[in-house]
């Protein structure tokens, strides 16, 4: 195998994925790290950490806050719907995934102590 890019080596620590908008056309976008998740996590639940999340996850092109705001109103085929959930996945926040998938209830729980 040859030399890595940035971008190569970078897409292996956090994950690409070139997402079909349903109109045959595409775009790639990332999973967010660990400070932008938390970042996203502060903010008022809604439109706020989506318009976050889609303009921080979005690679190519990349996109600001106010750019996705626009893109949301002009939405007619769910392509934001694709785009969020392949993000989501990607940064590992779905349901089922993350340490919660794992982990085991602790003993003494759940055995009728009193």
């Amino acid at each position: 195998m040859g030399q890595l890019t940035r971008e190569q080596l970078l897409a292996r620590k956090i994950g690409h994925e070139v997402v079909d908008l349903g109109d045959g056309s595409t775009v790639k976008v990332r999973g967010l790290n660990r400070d932008q998740a938390h970042a996203m996590q502060q903010l008022d639940a809604g439109r706020a950490r989506d318009l976050f999340m889609i303009a921080t996850g979005m690679v190519a092109p990349e996109m600001s806050e106010e750019d996705v705001a626009v893109w949301f109103t002009g939405d007619e085929t769910g392509a934001i719907e694709r785009v969020s959930t392949a993000i989501v996945r990607l940064s590992g926040m779905a349901d089922g995934q993350g340490k919660d998938a794992t982990k085991s209830v602790p003993r003494g729980r759940g055995r009728g102590r009193a």
